[in-house]
Formats: structure tokens, sequence, C-alpha cells
């Protein structure tokens, strides 16, 4: 009787125990699927330097707002406007990491790993932001954005800041011979002091949040930017004359990691590259908006005499700058040159 009860009871142990573990098995399958559909969802990080006002700041939450879409979930991005993330010194290097798969430093971060990049600080190259426009989406402008490859990054777009201005506290500039003695802010070295050296000028190389006050006492007599940054950051008021020259540009380039771009499949490049597209005919129209806008308020301001280049005088700066056209031909490349001043 005894062994029987006892056989009963071990019995029903080993159902429970079964059923425990039947349970068991099944709640981990549900918890491995439920991280499964986890790991599907790829959440990607796009970070940048800029205010989340501002068109590349725009243009990387309608990139988010696209892709999420299109891709019905299967991407998460995350946007870190204003170096929340990574500061302007360390994203690059966070790139080629990883760490971050998304950034869109200025074109001018670029030179290092192809000098060809120099182009877009070439003087009087592009006639306005349309033939510009017309380079990036060309074949050469997308054959300098493939040259990244070997590097570990690609580049996937060219968003716009615009033409650059000249401005300066001393006279108006209409020609070669008025920037003669006088010293301008370079962002960077390279072209942009050649420029201002043929043109028989001094250059000093300035962080742009030291410009204003570089201006104010004197440190320097002038300096090249687009509207929009001539506006926003008051030059107005430490500048006499602004000279419509539409002479160079600020552009950045919207970069992405080789290892992570590899790792999508091609749908899923796809995805990125639809939405990458959408994004950059926003950025660039209001860029375009942007600086319109900023003009206004530079001349309703009053605080600056304007004068705008005429075809002459546009021909008198090119005969000035040719120069830097024979020595940095090679550098950059002659097919590169010629398909920019051609679009």
């Amino acid at each position: 009787m005894f062994g029987k009860v006892k056989k009963l009871t071990l019995f029903l142990t080993a159902v429970i125990a079964l059923a425990l573990i039947t349970s068991g098995c099944g709640g981990s399958k549900e918890g491995a699927s439920e991280q499964g559909e986890q790991k599907d969802k790829i959440v990607v990080k796009f970070t940048h330097v800029v205010a989340e006002s501002t068109p590349k700041g725009q243009a990387a939450l309608k990139f988010k707002e696209v892709l999420e879409e299109k891709s019905g979930g299967q991407f998460e991005v995350q946007v870190y406007p204003s170096s929340q993330l990574y500061g302007d010194k360390e994203e690059q290097e966070q790139l080629l990491a990883n760490n971050v798969q998304f950034i869109a430093p200025s074109v001018t971060k670029l030179i290092t790993f192809n000098p060809s990049f120099q182009l877009v600080d070439m003087p009087f190259l592009f006639k306005d932001n349309n033939a510009a426009y017309k380079f990036f989406d060309g074949e050469q402008g997308q054959k300098l954005l493939k040259s990244l490859e070997p590097n570990g990054i690609l580049g996937l777009a060219w968003w716009a800041n615009g033409m650059k201005q000249f401005t300066d506290s001393k006279h108006p500039l209409k020609s070669p011979e008025d920037f003669k003695g006088l010293k301008f802010r370079t962002q960077s070295g390279g072209v942009l002091d050649e420029q201002f050296k043929a043109l028989g000028a001094g250059s000093q190389t300035l962080a742009f949040a030291e410009v204003y006050q570089a201006l104010q006492n004197g440190t320097v007599d002038g300096q090249e930017n687009t509207f929009n940054n001539i506006d926003t950051q008051k030059y107005v008021e430490v500048q006499k004359y602004l000279t419509i020259s539409n002479h160079g540009r600020l552009d950045y380039v919207v970069l992405t990691n080789t290892t992570f771009w590899s790792s999508l499949t091609p749908e899923q490049q796809q995805m990125v590259t639809e939405a990458m597209n959408e994004a950059t005919a926003y950025e660039r129209q209001l860029a375009d908006e942007l600086d319109a806008t900023s003009f206004e308020n530079i001349k309703n301001s009053g605080k600056v005499e304007i004068y705008e280049l005429t075809d002459e005088d546009r021909a008198k700066f090119i005969e000035a700058l040719k120069p830097l056209y024979d020595k940095y031909a090679e550098s950059i490349g002659q097919e590169y040159i010629d398909a920019a001043r051609n679009s």
C-alpha cells in the first residue's frame, strides 16, 4: 500500500516538474522572441554640433522621420544635436569606431582623407547654389563621396550652408586692390590663406566662436561667411561693409560607417538612401530660404553698406586668383574643377 502511494507520489512529482520545465521553456522562448524582435530593430545614432533649429538640425529630424516610416519600424534613429553626444573634434573618431552611425561635419574636415575636398574652398568656382547642387549630385560630386570608403567611412549626401560673402570694417571691397593691407579671419589654412594672400591681404585662422571679438577689437579687419552666419552672429555690429561676392561655399557631408553600412541588407540600404535623399532636398530648401531671410535682416538693419559684385568685378577677381588654380589643380584634380566650373 505504502509502496503504491510512494510510486504515485514520485509520478506526480515528475509530472509537476515536467510541467514546470515546459512552462519555463515557453517563457524563455517568448522572451527570446521578444529579444529577437528587439535585435531586428536597428537603433542608430545621428550626432551633429549645431542647433536643432538650423537647416542641418531640421534635416536630421526629417531623416529620422522618413527612415522610421519607410522601414515600418525596422530603424530607430536617435538624433543628438548641439554636441549633446560628441563634440566637433570627437564625432569623426566616434564614427570610425562605429559608436555613432551618422554625422554631418563641414567639408573642410574631410581634406585630411582626400585633398580633393579643398574644391569647395576654391574661390569663384560655383556661380550660385544651383550650380553647386548640380555638381554635388552629379558624377564627380558622387565620386568624391565614394572616395572616402577606404578610410572606413561612406559619404551619403552633400548638405548646404550657403555661399560666402565678404565683410570688413575699413572700406567697400569692390576689387582685388581693395583687399591689400587688410587682415581676414579664415576657417582653416590652405586654400583660404592662399586666397587672401593672392589678393594682397593677410589672414588668421580663428575658431568660429572667436570671430565676433576678433572683429570687435581689430585683431582682424574682416571675414567671409554665409548671410545666415553674418546675421545670427551679429557681425553687422562690428563691421561696416558687406560685399555680395558669392565667392565660396560652406557645406557639410553626411557620413556613415562602412562596417555599419555593410551590415545592412540591400533593401535596408535602399531605405536609408531614399530617406537621405528626402532629407537632403529638405535641408537645401531650408538653407536657401534661411539665406534669403538672413540677407533681408542684414539689409533692414541698416548697419552695413552693401555692394554687389558685377560681372566685370567678378572677372577681375577670377583673374587675380588664377594662381590658386595652378597651384591646387593637381592635389584637387582638374576633372573635379572642370566639372564644378561647368555645373
